[in-house]
């Protein structure tokens, strides 16, 4: 199983960015799949998720600026952001869990079975 992630570059604040994470090997259609950061000197933190048919759940700090969806047919998961901020700079890490979680575990990193390596983005101000 491999999470290849991609989309990650350099953006003026204010900004916006789609960064992409292409899953190969199996399928997640019925999983969990999710978005961390991490930020340099910092641990990663979750950013947002979604679970197979439900909604959505991000980090207060992105909230109405990041967007996740997912492409099952493609196997794919994204992630919009606008209106992104010098704070918002780090490595992005898309993550996927084969089997359903609870809502209440979405954002911790220990649920998920499979890491991508990550893109970097990086918010000048």
């Amino acid at each position: 199983v491999q999470l290849q992630a991609s989309g990650g570059g350099l953006v003026q604040a204010g900004g916006s960015l789609k960064i992409s994470c292409a899953a190969s090997g199996r399928t997640f259609s019925s999983g969990t799949m999710a978005w961390f950061r991490q930020a340099p000197g910092k641990e990663r933190e979750f950013v947002a998720g979604i679970r197979s048919w439900s909604y959505p759940s991000y980090a207060d700090s992105v909230k109405g600026r990041f967007t996740i969806s997912r492409d099952n047919a493609e196997n794919t998961l994204y992630l919009q952001m606008n209106t992104l901020k010098p704070e918002d700079t780090g490595v992005y890490y898309c993550a996927a869990r084969n089997g359903r979680i609870v809502a209440s575990s979405i954002d911790r990193a220990e649920v998920y079975d499979y890491w991508g390596q990550g893109t970097l983005v990086t918010v000048s101000s």
